[in-house]
């Protein structure tokens, strides 16, 4: 009985409708404030179902099991961080004690030089710890985390190695693959150098920026998933995929990492160059001819069957988060549309036909997200990231409605 009324309160507030039918965002109030009341039901209930040490990654329903990591996978702070922003938005003992227990299990993390992933294991946890209970020991752990994250530099391409080896592509010694999604790892940067005074990490975040701004964006605005770079030369090698549809093709999360990226590097910076290829991204998804009628979009806006593709909600949670920032940072004209374009997407992503009902989808929130289509991992199922960013963006939308 400990969860009822608010079992009660999530299902009957959640709407029922056609994601696809209706462009207004129908009772948005209502469904974030049900979405984050089931946050804490489905957080709670994932909890009990993650085995100590470990972090879930996704669910397989045909063995109702989850698949789970150890601290060092990339998704690791998304988990703790889902849970900090749920008791953030509704205090909850059950819910602070988990973050607290997987954070401590993060903690060896901030040594680790063998990743390009330290922001989203270590800023989307520690750094949201941080901010809502700022304690010195998170700042030790962050500015570990964001020395080990800069050891990765390669000046000669003036950005952050991303993979140690390709071995998927046969890398040769020399070569240095750098992913869009790097670009979700430089926000740790410029904490780093607001903390301690030391503009070395915010030269490295610019340079790595202004480096995939050059190499990664096709003139479209859309973006490559991987560029090799020479160790030594830092000349571009390839510019390929891994994840998308074919080399020459727009992945979404892909789009999505990148939109987000150059959103953070304007805030950072205010060099009005960031927020124009932001908003240069965020145009080239929202007039896309193959983005579907409810917004949320097919795991690559080129994948071969279209439109019996599969939608990726985690791509369309990672764009609404990202387009409520952008909405606050862009002219007048333009934010109305990218808050319009928010709301929608996340009115979609919070019916039923993506939202999970309670206690179902292994405990998570989000259903039909696409991790790696081509290696066909995590393909139409939850994803730990989708989860943290739609919950980010409902916390978003609610902050905007209270100013």
């Amino acid at each position: 009985m400990k969860y009822l009324f608010m079992l009660l309160a999530a299902a009957n507030l959640i709407s029922c409708a056609d994601p696809k039918k209706e462009e207004k965002a129908d009772n948005l109030d209502q469904k974030v404030e049900a979405g984050l009341k089931l946050g804490a039901i489905q957080y709670a209930y994932l909890g009990s179902r993650t085995p100590s040490g470990r972090y879930p990654k996704t669910y397989h329903e045909k063995t109702d099991s989850l698949e789970t990591s150890d601290s060092g996978w990339w998704c690791s702070g998304f988990y703790p961080g889902t849970l900090l922003y749920l008791n953030e938005a509704a205090p909850n003992p059950e819910l602070k004690q988990q973050a607290n227990v997987a954070l401590g299990g993060l903690e060896n993390e901030q040594f680790n030089k063998s990743t390009h992933d330290l922001g989203f294991m270590m800023f989307c946890s520690f750094g949201n710890a941080n901010r809502l209970e700022p304690k010195p020991e998170y700042d030790t752990i962050l500015l570990n985390s964001a020395k080990s994250l800069s050891t990765r530099y390669n000046a000669k391409a003036k950005s952050i190695q991303s993979w140690d080896s390709a071995p998927w592509n046969k890398a040769g010694a020399n070569e240095m693959p750098v992913i869009i999604d790097n670009m979700m790892n430089l926000e740790l940067l410029f904490w780093a150098t607001k903390f301690s005074g030391d503009s070395s990490f915010y030269k490295i975040a610019v340079d790595h920026a202004n480096t995939t701004m050059k190499n990664h964006f096709r003139k479209d605005y859309s973006s490559f998933h991987v560029v090799i770079y020479d160790k030594n030369s830092g000349a571009v090698v390839k510019q390929i995929t891994n994840q998308g549809a074919a080399d020459s093709s727009a992945w979404a999360r892909g789009q999505a990492w990148g939109l987000y990226g150059y959103v953070v590097m304007y805030r950072e910076t205010k060099d009005k160059k960031y927020l124009q290829q932001a908003q240069h991204i965020a145009d080239f998804l929202l007039n896309h001819p193959n983005l579907p009628e409810d917004k949320i979009p097919y795991w690559d806006f080129n994948a071969p069957n279209i439109p019996n593709a599969l939608h990726d909600s985690s791509a369309a949670a990672i764009i609404a988060s990202a387009l409520f920032e952008l909405s606050t940072l862009a002219s007048d004209a333009k934010a109305a549309g990218y808050r319009k374009d928010a709301e929608f997407m996340l009115n979609n992503l919070l019916t039923p036909h993506y939202l999970a009902s309670p206690k179902t989808n292994g405990g998570f929130l989000l259903m039909h997200g696409v991790g790696n289509m081509p290696n066909q991992t995590e393909v139409d199922t939850p994803l730990s990231y989708g989860d943290y960013y739609l919950v980010e963006a409902m916390l978003r939308y609610k902050k905007m409605q209270n100013r």
